[in-house]
């Protein structure tokens, strides 16, 4: 009446087979959607800034812009004249408009050979990085 066959030494119905076949491939897709949503988040959250108040964040990507700018105004104004300039000489050489941003400030410390552009946090949000910062090797650092 009913057809058996035999998988792996155990007789089984014939229509449980392709029922568990699609059971076991439902399972490896929900198993591989999981992981590949947990892998983005990750991702998503490595390269969100920090901060909690939607204007801060968007702040602090409009700081790390500035500072991307200024470094190379300063590495353009280097290979011109042989030394990096200060805020006030690239701001004069019209070398950089910067946008005032109303809780960053930035400062410059210029050496014969380097260079370091901060900006400083001064607003209400405790989670925005308090310092912003970038050197001569393009390397940007946040405390």
């Amino acid at each position: 009446m009913f057809r058996y066959r035999k998988v792996a030494g155990i007789r089984c119905h014939a229509a449980t087979i392709p029922a568990m076949g699609r059971t076991f491939g439902f399972i490896a897709l929900i198993t591989v959607v999981g992981i590949g949503g947990y892998v983005y988040i990750g991702q998503v959250q490595t390269l969100t800034p920090k901060g909690s108040i939607p204007t801060a964040v968007i702040e602090v990507t409009g700081v790390r812009n500035d500072l991307i700018a200024i470094a190379n105004a300063e590495r353009r104004y280097f290979a011109s004249a042989g030394k990096y300039a200060t805020l006030e000489e690239l701001r004069a050489t019209n070398d950089i408009t910067i946008a005032n941003r109303a809780n960053y400030m930035y400062s410059a410390e210029i050496g014969d050979t380097t260079f370091k552009i901060i900006a400083t946090y001064s607003g209400e949000d405790p989670h925005a990085p308090k310092r912003i910062s970038m050197d001569e090797s393009m390397d940007m650092k946040s405390e």
